[in-house]
This record gives C-alpha cells, sequence and structure tokens, in this order.
C-alpha cells in the first residue's frame, strides 16, 4: 500500500517552544539563566537536545561535552514533564491526514525523537490513534538519516517500501528519503523553512492543504 510517512517535530507540530523549555531549565538548574530564545533559536530547537545544550552552554561561556552529556537527560525529563504547553500541530495537518486516509493511504511516523517522548506528545495532542505506525529515536538500532529507520516505519505500517514518500523539515529527512530511494517532500514552515528550496527536495510544502495533491504527483 502507498504510505505517507511523516517526521515530528518542525514537521507535524512546533514543537520548538517546549524543547527550548526544557533547555532552560537545564540551565537554571547550572546557575546559568535562560540561555536559548524561543523565537531567535527555533532552529537549533529542531536539531535536538544535545544541539540546544551546545549552544546554551557556548553562550554561557561553559561548552564541554561532558557536561552536554550529563544535561542530556535532565532536558529530557524537563521535557516530559510540561511537553505539551506550548506544542501546537501546525495548521490543516490533520485534516490533511485524514484526507489522506480517506483516500487509502498507510500514514506514520519516523521521528529521531526518542519513542516514549514522542508516544506521549502525541497522546497528549489527541492524535496518536491517527496513525498506523510511529518509530522513534530508539526504536531500532538505527535511526534516520539510515534508510531502514523509514523502510521499517512503512513496513510496520502496512505498507509497500517501494510505494512511499517523506515529509520532513530538515536535511536529515531528505538525506534519508535518498538513501531509501523515495521521494521526500519539505515543508516551509517550520522552523527552517526557508531553507528548504535549497535542498532540492522532490517538492516543496507551504501548506497541509495541498499535501493530497503533492502525495498523489509523486506516488500516485
Amino acid at each position: 500500500m502507498r504510505t505517507v510517512v511523516f517526521d515530528l517535530d518542525g514537521t507535524l507540530a512546533d514543537t520548538s517552544g517546549d524543547l527550548i523549555a526544557a533547555a532552560n531549565a537545564c540551565f537554571r538548574d547550572l546557575g546559568l539563566g535562560d540561555q536559548l530564545d524561543p523565537a531567535r533559536d527555533q532552529k537549533t530547537a529542531v536539531r535536538g537536545a544535545k544541539a540546544m545544550l551546545r549552544l546554551g552552554l557556548e553562550r554561557a561561556g561553559r561548552l564541554d561535552e561532558d557536561l552536554v552529556d550529563a544535561q542530556y537527560q535532565p532536558l529530557l525529563d524537563h521535557y516530559g514533564r510540561a511537553i505539551s504547553t506550548h506544542t501546537y500541530l501546525y495548521d490543516g495537518a490533520m485534516d490533511a491526514i485524514a484526507a489522506l486516509t480517506a483516500a487509502g493511504y498507510r500514514v506514520a511516523i519516523c521521528t529521531n525523537k526518542p519513542e516514549a517522548l514522542a508516544v506521549q506528545l502525541l497522546t497528549a495532542l489527541g492524535v496518536g490513534e491517527r496513525f498506523h505506525a510511529m518509530l522513534g529515536a530508539d526504536s531500532l538500532a538505527v535511526r534516520k538519516p539510515d534508510p531502514e529507520h523509514l523502510l521499517e516505519t512503512v513496513r510496520r505500517a502496512g505498507g509497500d517500501p517501494g510505494m512511499c514518500l517523506l515529509v520532513g523539515d530538515t536535511d536529515t529527512d531528505r538525506k534519508t528519503a535518498h538513501a531509501a530511494g523515495v521521494p521526500s517532500v519539505l515543508v516551509t514552515f517550520g522552523p527552517a523553512g526557508e531553507d528548504m528550496a535549497a535542498l532540492n527536495p522532490a517538492a516543496l510544502l507551504d501548506h497541509y492543504n495541498d499535501l493530497p495533491r503533492v502525495v498523489r504527483d509523486l506516488i500516485g
């Protein structure tokens, strides 16, 4: 079956506010105060916990990889305690997923967020049951950009790995799709939206209203 696979952070939902809040909680625990700005540092937030820790510690003059590693789990703990305070689904996302499902596509999530946190977030947003499969960063021995992460997501959704595409918001997503030999669709409304055209994906997505048409054009 034809399958549409989505990244999560920066693709289905803007999670940057809660991610940055968790990082700033770590910096406050270290006596450094808030180091990240929710408006200015969105791009760093969607690159992951360690990217936020490195940026904040560098700004505070305390950058040290051992400290980054030591603060990784505390950041995840802070995040898990307030995972959906500022997070919101992008406009039209779930309407597009409903349309795709009604048209017979399988829909799934392949994210580099730890699986337990991804499940927690999708449950908090009330959309977890709308997807046929969801694989996180630790669901397999590999993660994006390894293509097996994407292909196994498709298989678990009941789809055909040769008839899928990946909707994402980073070069990691594009590389994953390319390695799997399938199209990538990159969203322009995420934190790094203005950078997406330069990555030459199979398609750009300006709004979820356009996704069903884009999917039909790419995989039928």
